[in-house]
């Protein structure tokens, strides 16, 4: 069953080592340093260690992961402030254990993580980092969105990124540098097309047919067997001993299976979603005009999160992509190689070869 609570691409990244590249005196590159990427979502954390390449224009092929951790949600919205903090360093220092580093190696951290939402938010993440790190380390803290659509482009910050699993958002980057989002605001403020707003809805349509507000639906049955209950009534209690996002969310599966039954209360939800993220992603290409003057430039859609896997007959992401490419006919969808955590961490890279370049032509 695919992990619906995952606000990430779950693209199982191993860590490899490389044969005939230059990796330094410790043969896995991190003689010269280490670069930390991490993802941090509603559902989990994951934070890569990569060796720092200081004098590569690019990164070999396939890119060495020294070591990688995974650890519990890191969103100050959900868990509170010093929970999230703890996560972030417990996460760090798992990952540098594993690729037998230490802070002091660390030449540049980027986080993309959910809940960043205004320079607040960053200064008060940056904060966090700084306590943690030396001062000479490069610091970067972005919503989880950049580092996801980093995963689809390398790096390159152009195009849109559509993440749809717990929650959902689509972010996106012009070539001047200019950006802007949809959605991601939350559960309470409507993201509908997310794995919580699609179970949610079912439901909510589970206790409307059960009172007569609404048709009847497989919904009920599946539903009430999945998470073991006898009786719709339960649902209620259910739902509120623990009205986390992502126990919801894993609910979606079923929604699915109905919907592929034919079961008309499931179908129109998923109709519903596919609508919603699709005009996520629609809003900022109109707002960055991605698709050009024209409107039919050519211009990535990177797309990730277990909402839109290609693993079912009704297959969300691929109506999804219809739904954008009829308006948007020059949008070219990515299923990324690598997972975000390896985005932010490729970010990282680019933000230091920037700097570096404009140092020297300072």
């Amino acid at each position: 069953m695919s992990n619906y609570g995952e606000s990430n691409g779950d693209l199982n990244v191993h860590e490899k080592q490389l044969e005939g590249h230059d990796l330094g005196e410790n043969g896995d590159g991190s003689g010269n340093g280490v670069i930390l990427g991490i993802d941090g979502g509603t559902t989990s954390t994951v934070c890569v260690c990569i060796p720092f390449f200081p004098s590569s224009k690019t990164l070999p092929k396939p890119l060495p992961i020294l070591g990688r951790a995974v650890s519990g949600c890191s969103n100050h919205n959900s868990v509170g402030e010093t929970a999230a903090r703890d996560t972030l360093e417990e996460v760090m220092a798992e990952a540098l254990s594993k690729s037998g580093s230490n802070w002091s190696t660390v030449h540049a951290v980027c986080l993309g993580v959910s809940g960043v939402n205004h320079p607040t938010d960053q200064e008060r993440i940056l904060y966090w980092l700084r306590e943690i790190f030396p001062s000479h380390v490069k610091l970067y803290v972005r919503n989880d969105a950049v580092a996801a659509l980093a995963s689809g482009t390398m790096g390159k910050l152009h195009g849109c990124v559509l993440i749809a699993g717990t929650g959902c958002i689509s972010y996106g980057f012009a070539e001047d540098g200019r950006e802007a989002r949809a959605s991601g605001a939350g559960p309470v403020l409507g993201d509908w097309g997310s794995g919580y707003g699609i179970a949610a809805k079912a439901l909510t349509a589970v206790i409307r047919a059960h009172d007569g507000r609404g048709p009847q639906t497989m919904l009920t049955d599946k539903i009430l067997k999945a998470i073991h209950l006898s009786s719709p009534e339960e649902l209620i209690g259910w739902t509120y001993a623990d009205p986390s996002w992502a126990r919801i969310a894993a609910l979606v599966p079923e929604v699915v299976s109905c919907a592929e039954a034919c079961d008309q209360v499931a179908t129109k939800i998923l109709v519903d979603a596919v609508q919603d993220l699709a005009l996520s992603v629609k809003a900022v290409v109109q707002r960055l005009s991605l698709c050009g003057e024209d409107g039919n430039g050519s211009f990535p859609v990177v797309m990730v999160g277990g909402v839109l896997e290609a693993n079912r007959t009704w297959d969300i992401g691929e109506e999804v992509v219809k739904c954008i490419q009829d308006q948007f006919p020059g949008a070219h969808p990515i299923r990324p190689k690598v997972e975000p955590a390896v985005g932010a961490a490729l970010l990282a890279w680019n933000f230091l070869m920037k700097e570096s370049t404009e140092n020297c032509h300072s």
